[in-house]
């Protein structure tokens, strides 16, 4: 019996609301601590994107993150968001332009009608395709 009693959990149940309350506060914590690490993240790819700060001041940064890691983020958001976010919009430009160009690479650019029955006349002079096949591929081209 006295193993029993040395097992005291002291948790006396509070009902459900007690409970309710106990979860939201955990997911309160859960929040913020993902919000936290957002930021964190955010200032870290910064660090590393941004190709005019020094290697050795990268370094500090990131050695404060490690030690003070909540007042670090703050000084930094502080101090470096307006670069950041210049920075953040300069990357998504360029990914959109390399974007646009792949597209257009792949779908290949469409030609004027003059450059289309300028390679059907080629074809037409090289005996390739046929006086009709050539009259087809000019209708198809201006219309």
């Amino acid at each position: 019996m006295r193993f029993i009693e040395a097992v005291n959990t002291a948790y006396e149940y509070q009902g459900f609301w007690g409970s309710f309350w106990d979860i939201i506060w955990w997911f309160l914590w859960i929040f913020f601590f993902m919000a936290y690490l957002f930021a964190l993240f955010a200032v870290i790819g910064d660090l590393f994107r941004d190709h005019k700060l020094n290697g050795w001041w990268k370094a500090v940064w990131i050695i404060f993150l490690i030690f003070v890691p909540f007042l670090t983020l703050l000084v930094y958001l502080i101090a470096r968001g307006n670069g950041m976010a210049k920075r953040s919009a300069k990357e998504a430009s360029e990914l959109q332009h390399a974007q646009d160009a792949y597209i257009k690479s792949v779908a290949g650019a469409s030609a004027s009608p003059a450059d289309e029955i300028a390679k059907a006349k080629t074809l037409l002079d090289a005996g390739t395709i046929t006086q009709a096949e050539y009259d087809a591929l000019k209708a198809k081209a201006l219309g």
